[in-house]
């Protein structure tokens, strides 16, 4: 039926249609109005006159509630007029109550987002780390079942609570309640592991809060007794620090239900009853108070009225006295650890609701004077007794004394000169040392280095090594750095004790703090002395794989801190210091790690050899560690941190030393298809810029380069795994050949991505779902066919040689059931045709004589071409006929009207059976009209109009034959 098919070339001029416009006045982003109109004697209209009397304009965004309010919303409105009706002494009042409750609510919100003095921030951290395999014991009477009652208490204990209507009443029972407690009711528990020890502590904790809300105020008080009676048990001394935070946390539970209890008597009523109300509470704090003061041991009366300390603000008694009388009271504690956490709670709670400091002071002092009882015979007996070391036992202080003095100098110098000058005198110090580094603000560190320095040079404390206590230094110092002229002396002697550490675990553990020191103050010199000591200490001992994370700190602080990333990789210490991690996994973390913050900080491109052959070692480690069982995300972030660094070499004009390192880089990094994919890019790259260079017009040298670049990519391209990537690649480097007019190695290129078709996989996995590849096929082949209209057939391959090959791919290649993919591959090879029938191709390449120019519009060339387009017709006609028998009308109609479309606009219509063919085409397309839009067909025979508008006045023959086509297709 497509026998007769001829191309026929249009030559005709298109005419734009212009888009009527109009003119308008207001502007389309304008807000929208409503005008009102009023008129005598008629309604209100929505729109605007000029003959209206009167007329306003008012916004469809005005609020009409607020016109009424005077832009005030009405609840605002009333709060107005009750604050107008207060009488001038009752607002005085009131004004100064609340600004003393904003006051200290101030203090309490400053102090709770300090860091440093925030304790929530860090009871985790002293729990996580103060933990114990010991059994432990816990001694109260409120661990019982529900179903238990107290002795001398009967089954009715709740009602009989309720019932209490007399003050003396109430008072009198829970007296009688508090005796009845102290009744042996005491349960031991025994053997409790840590978890189900922080059990018991909890449902103490829930006890409490319960018996509360019972209205059992005697019970909750009990318990915070008993809480507070634990503290005093150092059985196990490795878990005091958790015990201490388990059972202050509830003493501040206890603490907040009394406080907001007394808060609420002062507030309840109304305000004619506030003074009745206020001495109330007051009353009520009182009997809160005679009661803690008489609790018969000194650690929980300590603790308790500690707890509750912010109800001195009901009595009107200053803080600082209530404080200096609980220090004085610390001083009856006998065990020194125990005494520091209890002065740790008391500063803990005073902080809250003071700012003097005279207390912590006093605190500290008296930490101070009873120091050395913690190196007591006594001490040392239990250490030996529960088997732990004096360098434990010291750690347990930290937490405490760390917040004290945090506390003691918080926004305040005025006591660190005094204190620095106490702890030098005193025999042990070493932990009062690690606490002041600590806790001190890093610039009086940084302003006083020097007597640091010889402090901890002549330190010596049991259980708190010289190690330790320059390892908070030199943390101290990466915050804060001395005076710049102070800086090289100040290294100088602080290492001159570091490099007296024999112990490696000791020296690598110290110097890591130092890191970020020397990397931010220093020049890179010094900076690779430091690598290199340590390089010389670790390498000589071997243990380098034991503190490979120390090592990697280390080189972190170092990569993060030094400006200069090309000045590091260059110096002589730096790739041996990398060498130090022996295991595989560290070495690679650590490469990963240095091509990242080359790529985040490197500059935008190198060109110095010895930092190209850094990063190529670099790379190398991270090559030679992919191999089949490598995870695809890893493959995927060590590819792209290569192929960053490869994209960053740039030899500027020196394009052969360019095309030398791409070469080197293709060896080296041989198991990453990504890093030979970006090589393949960037040597086409290379290839373009010698031909903008030269502007298309080659010599023989920057031929031979571009022909080695083509070469380096038709070599390359096979060792990549994925065959869309060689396709595609293939496709990339035949365009830059024939641009470069390397005609017989694009040829190349053209027929192996052709040949590679076979081997595509119909479907790949994409994010764990499948994907199907004939819609990337019918893209990758059309985007072929649009370079083949440029390609010179090959006077050894025959009449467009890669076209047949192309037609016979797709006629080989298994497309899914009922798709449009090969039609569409064909329709697209008319349009390619259509082209080559041109006596002048739309588009050239400069310098590349196209077939419009080879065969110069020859008869034989054209009847081959003619020829081809019958084959094609008569595929595309094959697949309509597959789509019709699996009922895809549909997809055959559209494909139908396609194919209809090239033969009106490429084929002679005088041919009769070309003629009939589009005929029936259309109606084969009319026949299943109800499957398409509405408007689709009615458009085409629209745009058939037109372009027979077109043709009658340059192409009457042809346009007659359009006509009568138009005819028949209107049935006429």
């Amino acid at each position: 039926m497509a026998s007769d098919w001829v191309c026929v070339p249009r030559l005709y001029e298109v005419t734009k249609n212009q888009l009527q416009s109009y003119q308008t006045y207001e502007h389309p982003l304008k807000l929208p109005t409503v005008t009102m109109v009023e008129s005598k004697g008629t309604r209100p209209s929505s729109m605007g006159s000029n003959t209206s009397s009167r007329s306003s304009s008012m916004s469809i965004l005005a609020e009409p509630l607020l016109k009424t309010l005077d832009g005030i919303d009405p609840l605002t409105q009333f709060a107005k007029q009750e604050e107008e009706l207060m009488d001038p002494l009752s607002q005085m009042a009131s004004e100064y109550e609340s600004f003393k409750k904003i006051k200290a609510n101030k203090r309490e919100k400053d102090i709770l987002a300090d860091e440093s003095l925030n304790w929530n921030s860090k009871r985790l951290t002293i729990l996580n780390k103060f933990t114990t395999s010991e059994k432990l014991s816990i001694s109260t009477s409120f661990l019982t079942t529900s179903t238990q009652t107290h002795p001398g208490t009967d089954a009715t204990f709740h009602q009989t609570v309720k019932v209490q209507t007399v003050v003396s009443d109430k008072v009198r029972f829970r007296l009688e309640q508090l005796d009845d407690f102290e009744d042996g009711s005491m349960r031991h528990m025994m053997d409790l592991t840590q978890q189900e020890y922080i059990q018991r502590i909890e449902q103490l904790n829930q006890e409490l809060v319960q018996s509360w809300h019972n209205d059992q105020r005697v019970k909750a008080l009990k318990i915070a007794i008993q809480c507070s009676k634990i503290l005093a048990d150092t059985s196990v001394l490795p878990f005091y620090p958790s015990q201490f935070v388990l059972i202050t946390d509830i003493l501040d539970i206890f603490g907040k239900l009394v406080y907001e209890r007394l808060k609420q008597k002062t507030l309840s009523g109304p305000d004619s009853m506030r003074a009745v109300n206020v001495a109330s509470a007051r009353d009520t704090c009182l009997n809160w108070f005679f009661k803690i003061a008489s609790i018969r041991e000194l650690l929980p009366r300590l603790y308790v009225e500690i707890a509750i300390l912010k109800c001195y603000e009901f009595l009107n008694e200053s803080y600082d006295d209530a404080l200096q009388r609980l220090t004085q009271m610390i001083r009856g504690i006998g065990d020194p650890l125990v005494a520091t956490y209890a002065r740790c709670y008391l500063v803990r709670v005073g902080v809250l609701v003071t700012t003097n400091k005279s207390y912590i002071q006093n605190n500290f002092k008296d930490f101070l004077s009873v120091y050395q009882t913690a190196f007591s015979g006594a001490i040392r007996s239990e250490l030996n007794r529960q088997r732990v070391d004096m360098s434990v036992y010291l750690s347990l202080y930290g937490p405490a004394l760390n917040f004290i003095l945090q506390a003691l100098v918080h926004k305040n110098n005025l006591y660190t000169e005094d204190i620095l000058k106490d702890v030098q005198n005193i025999k042990n110090n070493g932990t009062i040392l690690m606490a002041i580094l600590q806790a001190f603000q890093p610039e009086f560190i940084a302003s006083n280095a020097f007597d640091f320095v010889n402090v901890l040079t002549s330190s010596n404390t049991e259980g708190i090594s010289k190690s330790q206590l320059f390892k908070a230094l030199g943390s101290s110092m990466s915050s804060c750095n001395p005076l710049f002229e102070q800086r090289n002396a100040f290294l100088v002697e602080s290492f001159k004790t570091i490099n007296t550490f024999t112990d490696p675990s000791e020296y690598i553990t110290c110097v890591e703090s130092w890191a970020q020191f020397i990397a931010s103050n220093f020049p890179v010199t010094e900076l690779n002395r430091f690598l290199g000591e340590i390089h010389s200490r670790i390498a000589a001992t071997k243990v380098g794989e034991k503190h490979h994370q120390q090592l990697r700190n280390i080189l972190d602080k170092v990569l993060q801190h030094q400006k200069n990333i090309e000045l590091l990789l260059v110096q002589e210490n730096f790739l041996p210091f990398l060498d130090l991690f022996q295991k595989e996994s560290s070495k690679v973390e650590a490469g990963k790690y240095i091509l990242d913050i080359y790529k985040r900080n490197g500059k935008e491109f190198t060109y110095d050899a010895v930092v190209i052959n850094a990063l190529m070692y670099v790379g190398k480690i991270l090559n030679d560690s992919v191999n089949a069982l490598t995870v695809e995300d890893e493959r995927r972030q060590i590819s792209q941190l290569i192929c960053h660094f490869i994209r960053k070499v740039y030899y500027g004009r020196d394009f052969e030393k360019q095309l030398s390192f791409y070469v080197e880089a293709r060896g080296s990094f041989s198991n990453l298809d990504a890093v030979y994919n970006t090589l393949v890019q960037s040597v086409n790259k290379l290839a373009m810029e010698t031909c903008q260079i030269v502007q298309n017009q080659h010599s023989r040298k920057t031929q031979g380069f571009v022909k080695a670049c083509i070469a380096f990519c038709f070599i390359t391209i096979p060792s990549i795994t994925s065959v869309q990537q060689q396709m595609d690649l293939y496709l990339l480097t035949g365009q830059v050949a024939l641009v470069n007019q390397c005609l017989g190695q694009a040829d190349a290129c053209f027929e192996e991505a052709l040949n590679l078709v076979a081997q595509l996989p119909n479907s790949i996995e994409i994010d764990g779902k499948t994907k199907c590849m004939d819609s990337y096929l019918v893209s990758y082949l059309s985007n072929m066919l649009a370079t083949l209209v440029l390609v010179p057939d090959s006077p050894e391959r025959g009449v467009l040689y890669l076209l047949n090959l192309l037609l016979e791919v797709v006629q080989k290649y298994p497309f899914a059931l009922n798709t449009a993919g090969p039609t569409q591959i064909y329709l697209n090879a008319l349009d390619m045709l259509y082209v080559q029938n041109l006596e002048e191709f739309p588009y050239h390449i400069p310098q590349v004589v196209s077939n419009d120019e080879l065969y110069g519009h020859d008869p034989k060339f054209l009847a081959e071409v003619n020829n081809i387009c019958r084959f094609v017709v008569e595929e595309i006609l094959r697949q309509l006929s597959i789509l019709g028998s699996s009922q895809q009308f549909k997809l055959q109609a559209t494909l139908s009207l396609e194919l209809f479309l090239r033969i009106v606009r490429y084929a002679d219509l005088s041919k009769e059976q070309t003629f009939q063919l589009a005929l029936n085409l259309w109606f084969l397309a009319t026949k299943h009209e109800s499957h398409l839009e509405p408007k689709y067909m009615p458009r085409i025979l629209k745009s058939l109009e037109d372009l027979y508008k077109l043709l009658k006045d340059t192409k009457s023959k042809d346009a007659n034959y359009l006509k009568e086509l138009l005819l028949r297709l209107h049935g006429k």
